[in-house]
């Protein structure tokens, strides 16, 4: 995908135990504005630059009508990693669009695309916030700049609620029973979720955790995006 090289530690594991799972919040809701992105990434740690800068991301993938209630692409190469995100963001006109599920949403028709590209309430917050907007206009003059904070930014991003000796070893002792079942499944209608058979899809899982376990001593590796 072109991006930067991001640090990765080995070692964690996931619950089977699903009363663990965090609540459900710790992704901003798109259809709202900067207030709303700095209550959800403030209590995680992340000042304005780091969420300006993992809202990068969103150069790669697309969103489906069917799954958030927004639709489309925001660049016109979803899988090639760059900081085109944040040049469109700022150099084309973005209107208004209502879906015909009612969802809200920003469009500009690129000549060089087949469809429409998009932005969410939240994308084009970042160029309305006087603490934001300067972080968009570096990273779209200065794409080594904005892969160097995103991959530091994404770095630690994974590694939230993570203890760690001082040879990288997990020190967390929530998780000893082995796998935790992965967020719940979500159904082909928004709000709703799949009934799953828990314990069918937690017993591989048990079994992976054995490896990850074993590799907890292994050095830290790198992993390209």
């Amino acid at each position: 995908m072109n991006g930067p090289e991001i640090k990765w530690s080995p070692g964690r594991t996931d619950y089977v135990d699903d009363s663990k799972l965090p609540p459900r919040g710790r992704l901003p809701d798109g259809a709202l504005g900067s207030d709303h992105l700095r209550h959800i990434f403030y209590r995680m740690g992340f000042n304005d630059q780091e969420i300006v800068a993992l809202s990068g991301a969103h150069n790669l993938g697309r969103c489906h009508a069917d799954r958030s209630g927004f639709d489309g692409a925001w660049v016109n190469a979803p899988t090639r990693f760059s900081n085109t995100y944040f040049k469109l963001m700022i150099s084309e006109d973005w209107r208004e669009k209502v879906l015909d599920n009612g969802v809200r949403q920003f469009v500009h028709y690129d000549e060089d695309s087949e469809e429409e590209l998009m932005m969410l309430p939240t994308d084009l917050a970042l160029i309305q916030d006087d603490s934001f907007r300067p972080w968009v206009e570096l990273y779209a003059k200065d794409k080594e700049r904005f892969f160097e904070d995103f991959a530091r930014v994404f770095a630690k991003l994974m590694e939230l609620g993570i203890e760690r000796d001082e040879q990288g070893n997990v020190l967390n002792t929530d998780n000893v029973k082995g796998g935790y079942l992965s967020a719940p499944k979500k159904s082909a209608k928004p709000g709703k979720q799949d009934e799953v058979d828990r314990y069918g899809e937690a017993e591989p899982l048990r079994e992976e955790n054995k490896l990850h376990q074993e590799r907890q001593k292994q050095p830290e590796i790198r992993a390209r995006l």
